[in-house]
């Protein structure tokens, strides 16, 4: 069975339901905790496939993860789908859920890999330049990887800005192995 459109026809009622209860942010926010312990927890997944574990044993675990108290909307969502016998599809309807609020509030995604720690004022810099570019609003992980030896990297959608050290390096390696083969 496909299950794509199973998981996108839940998360479609999901943001209608928050967006029809104004709860939408609030949601969202316990969504992102939600898949964060399922990336971090893959105890979870096995937890919600269980067909031993009961229903309010699932609801309460899922609430944890969820970062404690949920919203009633939520709530309710968490248990229809495990009144329809879904619970193995959660993660993709949360990810679908995410996906859909992210394209409604027009939210940019991206990831800035540096080989030092930044500053929170440049970050913040980096974030204006985003929005006042792309419009609506930025969210981006920052990650530190020495391996770079120095620049950064930017990805943002499908767009990837690699001004680190190593790239640069590999490239002129690179250069100097063409010339080389041209000569010989």
């Amino acid at each position: 069975m496909y299950t794509g459109a199973i998981t996108m026809r839940y998360a479609k009622a999901l943001l209608a339901y928050a967006n029809e209860a104004k709860v939408e942010y609030a949601l969202y926010q316990q969504a992102l905790t939600l898949e964060r312990s399922f990336s971090e927890v893959p105890e979870l997944r096995t937890a919600m496939e269980n067909p031993v574990v009961s229903m309010e044993e699932k609801l309460k675990v899922l609430t944890i993860a969820s970062g404690g108290k949920v919203v009633h909307e939520l709530e309710r969502f968490f248990l229809l789908v495990m009144q329809q016998r879904r619970e193995k599809y959660l993660r993709a309807m949360i990810r679908n859920y995410i996906d859909l609020y992210r394209k409604q509030e027009n939210i940019s995604i991206g990831k800035l890999t540096t080989a030092v720690p930044m500053v929170l004022k440049e970050v913040e810099r980096i974030r204006k330049i985003i929005v006042d570019h792309k419009g609506g609003s930025a969210e981006f992980t920052t990650k530190v990887d020495p391996d770079i030896e120095g620049g950064f990297i930017f990805e943002i959608g499908t767009y990837r800005l690699d001004a680190s050290v190593a790239n640069q390096m590999r490239r002129i390696k690179q250069q100097f192995i063409e010339k080389n083969r041209r000569i010989v």
